[in-house]
């Protein structure tokens, strides 16, 4: 197989990263990885050509792992997917809604789907990934046990979906970022385009404050500011930033020529067009 026509992803086969990738790239083969660590490492050794990565969910919030590792990774943000998580209950063969007992999947499927699981007294048990934990219950075949995970999960290990869509929320959706060795940059005012960056603020009163300014003066939309620490510190933060627009269009040059002033290690790890999903999202909530 040839190592260009793959795109490496965390979790077994079937799991929701695995579903975005080839919802994004069809023609593409997908490597399974025990890590998001192992991902990276996939791509930076040429293993694979493109990663898949979660960063956030509409309702268990940001992957904290992987904002530790975009900056240190090595690799590029190239694009941007959201996937709609449809969680299905499945069980094997000859198993009803009136004999399962026991959910297995990961923690977070679980806390998405109480309302189901406790409308069905479900005993819950977690397991490292949603995909792992339906290829556990296809292994054991036992009746009275189901897990929660994707169809395509189900279509892998052979199971069948008793309840699909049983998510608490409907908006459950998760956003990935698709990751590459070489920057892959739109060209300017080519379309919408994201472009994110890390930075740190110099240790002096309202720099993070001064750091900002210049994004809202040359009118740039930040669309995500977050922060996290860095070196075990409580008093090192790193800070994570989504905006709108290009580095090469004049709004957002003069800002990052001013945050650069008063802020310090600015890093871009991606320019990249912005996913139809954002307008989308927009229009939905009347913000335009």
């Amino acid at each position: 197989m040839s190592r260009s026509n793959l795109i490496a992803f965390q979790g077994s086969p079937g799991a929701y990263s695995d579903l975005s990738c080839r919802n994004v790239f069809p023609d593409r083969k997908t490597l399974p990885c025990a890590t998001f660590e192992d991902v990276f490492a996939a791509v930076h050794g040429g293993e694979a050509e493109l990663g898949m990565i979660p960063v956030e969910n509409s309702v268990a919030g940001r992957v904290a792992d992987n904002h530790h590792l975009l900056p240190q990774g090595g690799l590029h943000i190239i694009g941007e997917h959201y996937q709609r998580v449809n969680h299905h209950l499945l069980a094997p063969p000859g198993a009803t809604l009136d004999t399962i007992e026991v959910v297995r999947s990961h923690i977070q499927a679980l806390s998405q789907c109480r309302k189901a699981t406790r409308a069905l007294g479900l005993r819950e048990i977690t397991h490292a990934d949603t995909a792992g934990a339906a290829a556990e219950i296809a292994q054991r075949g036992d009746i009275t046990e189901a897990a929660i995970a994707s169809e395509l999960a189900g279509e892998i290990y052979g199971l069948k979906s008793l309840k699909q869509g049983i998510e608490d929320a409907e908006h459950n959706t998760t956003r990935f970022l698709i990751m590459a060795r070489e920057p892959i940059h739109p060209a300017p005012h080519s379309g919408p385009v994201v472009t994110t960056f890390v930075f740190r603020v110099r240790s002096v009163p309202a720099s993070l404050y001064k750091a900002m300014g210049g994004f809202a003066t040359n009118g740039v939309n930040m669309t995500k500011l977050e922060s996290y620490m860095v070196d075990g510190r409580f008093t090192a933060a790193q800070f994570y930033v989504d905006v709108e627009g290009h580095p090469e269009e004049r709004p957002l040059r003069l800002a990052l020529e001013e945050l650069e002033f008063f802020a310090r290690e600015v890093k871009i790890l991606g320019v990249y067009p912005a996913h139809p999903f954002r307008r989308e999202q927009s229009q939905a909530h009347g913000d335009d």
